[in-house]
């Protein structure tokens, strides 16, 4: 953060100053909520969880160097005490935004989220300092955390943005200020809170909303809900996508023997070829989206696309690719799951899979209301379809429906099955897997399937699996 003294805080933040001898004393380390992360001359923010109580550590974290404590309540220790914590950090990410003069770049969409901000961080970086969203921390106290790591040095500030209802984006643009906004997609994640895709593109709109006259929209040609809200910002609108009409655009689409994407970028500067170190072709989009962003920031078609040829995966269980010593591939995208996501794995599974044989460990997706059953059948054909060699579907009535949706489109017997749980899973998996096979494991993130990739993923190290 910047440096900023107690008394400044207290000031922004409206609170108390309390067991504090010296309110001139500074705040330069990082604000934190994790009492672990804590640093000589962090701000710890002590939030009330449902098992943990932040301001029991209170003394802890100052003698771990913290300078204070944002805190409801006294604690004995230095520390500004505020009446609502969240509501405090907000405050003082909005005050530091404004202090920061770094451009602001805030990113929202159904899927592909966390994948585009980390492209994006990865390809401005080689321009300037550039701060961006760890994990998809995109909520109200994770988003505010993250503007508060920037520092005087700091260029570029990459906000992940998240919704799970209207009005949630507006209040973290309000919080901070884009002045470059991108929609990826309109998609059915958390349409059971929602309601409807329609209620999901009002909701990621805001975002656009937002946008001053002097910013950018960067919208995605290719999705018709996205492509309307040109009409419901002030800012100029750049468009990116595979429609011709895209003022970024990718040709000459394919996949590599290994399942990685490659095309021609093209910008309104210039054209360049790519070919991207992930997996998976829904990355094209992701791609042509961080393109957008960076074009619009001065960076030329050859910047761009060598930096997305070196561009890795940052964040963790997200298509996460491991090469086993007797030839199996495990890809761990277990960090959540939608239908359109879940639909791209399977087809990157597919691509990355061709003359060997495939496997779709896979769970249930939350938070789809009504469409639950609809989509987990449809799933579950898909994979029929794809020539998935065998479906394990893991985990209740949600991940039933997988398996017959499987079943009914390709009467495929004993080549699906159902099983209760992550350790049944791996159970199956580490009888029957051969040298050579690939393995795909997604799920929501309550199901909690990275179990299985990390599991398939010591046994390779360990030997365990002979070759049959």
């Amino acid at each position: 953060m910047i440096a900023l003294s107690l008394a400044e805080i207290a000031a922004v933040v409206g609170g108390q100053t309390h067991d504090i001898p010296d309110p001139s004393v500074q705040v330069t380390g990082p604000v934190v909520r994790d009492s672990r992360e804590v640093v000589p001359g962090s701000l710890f923010a002590a939030f009330v969880g449902e098992r943990v109580d932040g301001h029991d550590y209170a003394p802890q974290v100052v003698a771990a160097g913290a300078v204070a404590v944002l805190a409801s309540r006294p604690v004995g220790v230095p520390a500004i005490v505020v009446e609502d914590v969240q509501t405090a950090l907000g405050a003082l990410a909005r005050h530091v935004v404004r202090r920061l003069g770094a451009t602001l770049v805030a990113l929202t969409g159904s899927a592909g989220k966390t994948s585009t901000k980390d492209l994006i961080a990865q390809v401005l970086r080689r321009k300037a300092p550039t701060v961006f969203t760890p994990g998809s921390l995109n909520n109200e106290i994770g988003l505010p955390l993250t503007a508060l790591s920037a520092t005087e040095e700091t260029r570029f500030l990459v906000l992940e943005m998240g919704a799970r209802g209207i009005g949630h984006i507006r209040y973290l643009a309000g919080l901070t200020p884009p002045r470059i906004g991108l929609v990826l997609n309109v998609g059915t994640a958390h349409i059971g809170e929602f309601g409807g895709r329609e209620q999901i593109a009002q909701a990621k709109g805001e975002l656009v909303e937002a946008l001053p006259e002097d910013g950018a929209a960067i919208l995605n040609a290719d999705d018709p809900l996205v492509r309307a809200m040109a009409a419901r910002t002030k800012a100029k609108v750049v468009l990116f996508g595979e429609s011709a009409e895209a003022d970024v655009r990718a040709e000459n689409v394919r996949l590599t023997d290994s399942g990685q994407p490659a095309f021609r970028l093209h910008t309104p500067s210039g054209a360049s070829d790519v070919t991207m170190r992930l997996y998976g072709e829904h990355h094209v989009s992701n791609a042509l989206a961080a393109a957008a962003v960076a074009h619009e920031l001065g960076m030329s078609a050859e910047e761009i696309a060598l930096a997305l040829s070196e561009a890795g995966s940052l964040s963790r269980w997200r298509m996460e690719v491991t090469e086993r010593p007797d030839g199996v591939t495990i890809v761990n995208d277990a960090y959540n799951a939608n239908p359109e996501s879940m639909r791209a794995a399977l087809r990157a599974l597919a691509a990355m899979g061709k003359g060997r044989r495939t496997w779709a460990v896979l769970g249930k997706m939350a938070e789809l209301g009504d469409e639950a059953l609809a989509e987990h059948d449809a799933v579950g054909r898909l994979a029929v379809r794809l020539n998935v060699s065998k479906l394990v579907a893991v985990g209740g009535i949600e991940a039933s429906w997988l398996q017959l949706g499987a079943y009914n489109e390709g009467s495929w017997g004993e080549e699906s099955v159902h099983v209760s749980d992550a350790q049944a899973a791996i159970d199956l998996l580490r009888s029957e897997l051969r040298p050579g096979d690939v393995v795909l494991v997604k799920a929501s993130r309550s199901v909690g399937l990275e179990s299985v990739a990390q599991a398939l993923t010591e046994t390779g190290a360990e030997g365990e699996v002979a070759a049959r």
